[in-house]
């Protein structure tokens, strides 16, 4: 990860356009390509960003710019026309660290439990849902749940007790990897929570991804330890 402390300017255009004027920012560059925009408010959320499969260029600036530039990163999505420009007018701090495999998510009692009860009853899913296995592993972390459906194509399922964008984004990049791998591809998602928040619901859908709310409550009462190995 680099963590980069600068005085910029941010441009977003593609499907929509925004503008952040001349600040000092923490620009974040992810291992997996993202860069995030952050300013020192708002809680976790960014200013702008651009999640992956993305590609960053860095180019020198004009020999005529009168803004003292030093750099401009070109932050292209790989899909569409959308681009994220960094003017970079001063850096103050710029650091890299390695912080290696993330473990991932460790599950609380109830959404461990979802996800067994949903493993028992991949119905919940469609009718003819199978499942492959839970826990399967990506270089990234485990997906959840991998299905097949009727046609035997592969479903990866996130579980979440509260659906909210980060889990959209976690499932994001596990499609991303496990649709390079010609053994699965093509791998369509399926996000699946208890309760789903708008915002989530709404990029889930904008990158093709389904959205199922659970009853815990209903699925409990439909499980039946003596039937399951596990």
């Amino acid at each position: 990860m680099r963590m980069v402390i600068a005085r910029c300017e941010v441009t977003y255009s593609g499907r929509l356009d925004a503008y952040l004027p001349p600040a000092t920012r923490l620009l974040v560059v992810k291992a997996d390509g993202s860069v995030l925009v952050h300013s020192d408010g708002g809680s976790y959320k960014p200013l702008n960003w651009m999640s992956p499969p993305c590609t960053t260029t860095v180019e020198a600036p004009a020999e005529t710019d009168p803004e003292g530039t030093q750099e401009v990163w070109r932050v292209r999505a790989r899909k569409g026309e959308d681009e994220l420009r960094v003017v970079v007018h001063e850096v103050l701090h710029d650091h890299s660290v390695d912080l290696g495999v993330d473990p991932g998510l460790v599950k609380d009692g109830v959404e461990a439990h979802l996800q067994v009860l949903l493993a028992a009853h991949t119905d919940t899913f469609g009718e003819g849902m199978r499942l492959v296995r839970r826990e399967h592993m990506t270089p990234i972390g485990p997906v959840d749940l991998l299905l097949r459906d009727q046609a035997g194509a592969h479903v990866a399922v996130e579980v979440k007790r509260r659906g909210e964008i980060d889990g959209v984004e976690q499932l994001t990049r596990y499609l991303e990897l496990m649709n390079r791998d010609p053994m699965l591809a093509p791998v369509r998602g399926i996000f699946a929570a208890q309760e789903i928040k708008p915002q989530a619901r709404v990029l889930a859908t904008d990158r093709g991804i389904e959205c199922v709310v659970v009853d815990y409550v209903g699925l409990s009462g439909r499980d039946d330890p003596t039937a399951r190995l596990f």
